[in-house]
């Protein structure tokens, strides 16, 4: 083994790796954890940013990437479409949901102008609102599905809870290993 060659350097993209989405249902149990990684997220977004400077928010967590401001504004982007993408998985045969463009949502002027406190309780209310209705979920219930037109799929709501479980831990590490790699 070349000992030079064996330690790949770190994807900051993916620093956690890509989703690894479920073919079949998910249990109790694992739905409970993939939940409780939801329930978690706003308060571990919110101590990550914390005593952050200005100019440390609107640094990017890679090049080429977005700041570190506009990944706390994502997020409560990113999932309240992913809760309505479930409401609608609930209540539609088979939605195709309506994808947006991320990037240009991270570059719209209230991202810039809101402060990173208003998007954090909206993350918190939302998830509030969203691990409710998770968790009351019957057995059929999570097996419903919405078609996903942008990746020509179509997900369970097991898989939409793995994902978007993982896509909250994906940012929150943006952000953690930004910090640690500039030592704030």
């Amino acid at each position: 083994m070349n000992p030079i060659s064996s330690a790949a350097a770190p994807d900051l993209r993916y620093p956690i790796g890509s989703a690894v989405l479920p073919d079949e249902p998910l249990d109790r149990g694992a739905r409970t954890a993939y939940i409780a990684q939801i329930v978690l997220l706003a308060d571990q977004v919110r101590a990550a940013v914390t005593g952050l400077t200005p100019t440390q928010l609107n640094t990017p967590y890679r090049p080429g990437g977005w700041t570190v401001r506009q990944v706390i504004h994502h997020l409560p982007d990113s999932h309240l479409n992913a809760y309505t993408r479930m409401r609608l998985a609930l209540t539609e045969d088979v939605p195709t949901i309506r994808p947006y463009e991320e990037q240009l949502w991270a570059e719209l002027p209230d991202v810039a102008a809101t402060p990173p406190a208003v998007s954090l309780a909206l993350l918190e209310a939302l998830h509030i609102r969203w691990t409710i209705l998770l968790r009351n979920l019957t057995e059929a219930q999570w097996q419903r599905t919405f078609y996903h037109p942008g990746s020509q799929r179509t997900f369970t709501l097991d898989q939409a809870l793995v994902m978007y479980a993982w896509h909250g831990r994906h940012h929150l590490a943006h952000i953690t290993e930004l910090r640690q790699r500039q030592g704030w």
